[in-house]
């Protein structure tokens, strides 16, 4: 079986080199307020594509909305 990671509880292919910023863009996380975590950890928005996702890695993308 293929290494893969979990993103919002689904499961995405690993490969070596993958940063948050591509598992963003394969997923299709296009909205401007997200807030990332890799393992628990948050990861900051200028550090998304610095920052490597490893084999078996739980990510969860959460959108940020404001209403009143």
């Amino acid at each position: 079986m293929p290494p893969s990671i979990t993103v919002n509880d689904e499961p995405h292919p690993w490969r070596e080199g993958l940063t948050v910023a591509d598992v963003l863009r394969e997923r299709n996380f296009v909205f401007p307020l997200l807030v990332v975590s890799v393992d628990g950890v948050h990861v900051p928005r200028d550090a998304y594509a610095a920052t490597p996702v490893p084999p078996g890695a739980v990510v969860v993308v959460t959108h940020l909305v404001s209403g009143g």
